[in-house]
């Protein structure tokens, strides 16, 4: 842990500037530039909303919101975890070159779209005024369960950074592994509301960190309702461990991702 902490000083420079060089290089390859960053978000909001109340006739309150803190935060997991699988290769003129702790590479990686999550949820907040949403203070646990949806994100990602460097078919796996758990995340329907049986609850809901992160944020950004907090907590420390097991991974192994690329 000594260690980990001493290279994210000794990187924290090159952190900050790879993650200002990634999004600046991602608006240069874009017409529409920083204004892509909020309309393709918009654009997934619009489908889904599409599919859930014209095709499923969905009534669920605020919708258009309740459906963009789901696709926020699906989108940050998501694309996480698919760049993690070939973060190492896609880097490779980089880690090739000169030493550099692996786990730098998701730093950068995450920095970029917790930029983009951030953008979103700054459009969940004007919907917020424009359907005059109640606000509480409720809303205070917005930063605790976000954090625990970052350290979980984090948690996954360095381990299947890892596996990514020896797995070549592991991209596929994680494809279908991410399509699977979507339509289980409850994204454009009310998974609580659906799931009855206690037992497919704890299931999809509680061992789901994504789902339990999507159900807490709409609780008290929506319905003025406090997260249930238990399993909250417990994913947060689920994910310290998976972060701890995962940097400790990449410290033992990462000399030989090398010899694995060429």
């Amino acid at each position: 842990m000594k260690r980990f902490i001493n290279d994210v000083k000794k990187y924290k420079n090159y952190i900050i500037y790879a993650t200002k060089a990634e999004l600046k290089t991602e608006v240069i390859n874009s017409y529409l530039g920083w204004l892509w960053m909020i309309l393709e978000p918009l654009a997934f909001m619009l489908i889904y909303m599409f599919i859930a109340v014209i095709v499923f006739k969905s009534k669920v309150q605020y919708f258009p919101i309740f459906v963009f803190i789901g696709l926020t935060v699906w989108n940050f997991f998501n694309k996480m975890v698919t760049s993690s699988v070939k973060l190492v290769a896609t880097n490779r003129d980089t880690v090739t070159k000169v030493y550099l702790p692996k786990f730098v590479l998701l730093f950068v990686k995450m920095g970029v779209n917790l930029f983009k999550m951030f953008v979103s949820f700054i459009l969940v907040g004007i919907f917020m005024i424009v359907y005059k949403v109640p606000v509480t203070w409720n809303i205070l646990w917005f930063f605790p369960i976000i954090l625990t949806a970052i350290v979980v994100t984090f948690g996954v990602c360095t381990i299947i950074l890892h596996l990514g460097v020896f797995a070549e078919d592991l991209n596929n796996l994680v494809n279908i592994a991410l399509r699977m758990v979507f339509y289980m995340t409850g994204i454009f329907y009310d998974l609580a509301s659906r799931i009855t049986n206690p037992v497919y609850r704890t299931i999809l809901l509680d061992l789901n960190p994504i789902a339990n992160v999507i159900f807490n944020l709409r609780n008290i950004l929506i319905y003025s309702a406090p997260p249930v907090g238990l399993w909250t907590v417990i994913w947060f420390f689920i994910g310290l461990f998976l972060s701890a097991i995962g940097i400790k991974t990449i410290y033992k192994y990462e000399n030989t991702y090398v010899k694995v690329m060429k």
